[in-house]
């Protein structure tokens, strides 16, 4: 199967990679337009800000190449949050892909420290192959200080002061706001069912 990491600049790259390797899978990393279109699974992975990270998409002409593609989609921490509408990070907000309908806001801890860094578990919503043999007794590792509510497109959620997105669906875009990359068998198993989703 072949399969691309794009190349967005603001990710760690090698880690998703070798995630995949583990699994007999060689993924190449890329941010051509066209190795993208060609990949039979797409990986967006992401980390840091929102502006920043947009920035480095639209200046490798990568925003159009994301919203063109048909295949399977994974988006990835922040590589998740930019499927959706807008970012809002402080008074700044940012215009994501917009191919899952929603909008990235702060996650509100109560009095929990933030950001939400370690492990937690995940909650079924609804069913989905890339959830496939998860259930509520499964940890993910998480870093981050932005969520996607719950909504239409949540597979899973967690919770960390307030319930939000785990993991999202909608069409051929999915995402986990968790790194499977880090986060054991339970990661392997979310890539691995990745593998196998149809559209």
């Amino acid at each position: 199967m072949s399969l691309v990491i794009i190349d967005t600049g603001c990710a760690n790259l090698s880690s998703v990679a070798f995630a995949f390797e583990r699994l007999g899978v060689q993924a190449k990393i890329s941010a051509n337009a066209e190795t993208i279109h060609a990949a039979e699974r797409v990986i967006l992975p992401g980390v840091g800000s929102a502006p920043f990270a947009m920035k480095q998409i639209i200046d490798r002409g990568l925003l159009s190449v994301v919203k063109e593609l048909n295949q399977p989609v994974l988006g990835i921490c922040l590589g998740m949050q930019l499927l959706f509408n807008t970012l809002v990070e402080g008074a700044e907000k940012t215009e994501g892909f917009g191919v899952i309908n929603g909008d990235v806001v702060p996650l509100d801890t109560k009095s929990l420290p933030s950001p939400h860094m370690g492990w937690n578990t995940l909650s079924p919503v609804k069913q989905d192959t890339i959830a496939k043999g998860l259930s509520d007794s499964d940890f993910a590792y998480f870093v981050h200080s932005y969520v996607v509510p719950i909504g239409d497109y949540t597979v899973m959620s967690c919770e960390y002061g307030s319930p939000f997105s785990a993991i999202v669906r909608q069409n051929n875009f999915w995402g986990c706001q968790f790194h499977p990359e880090r986060s054991s068998a339970t990661g392997s198993k979310i890539l691995k069912n990745f593998l196998d989703v149809t559209v």
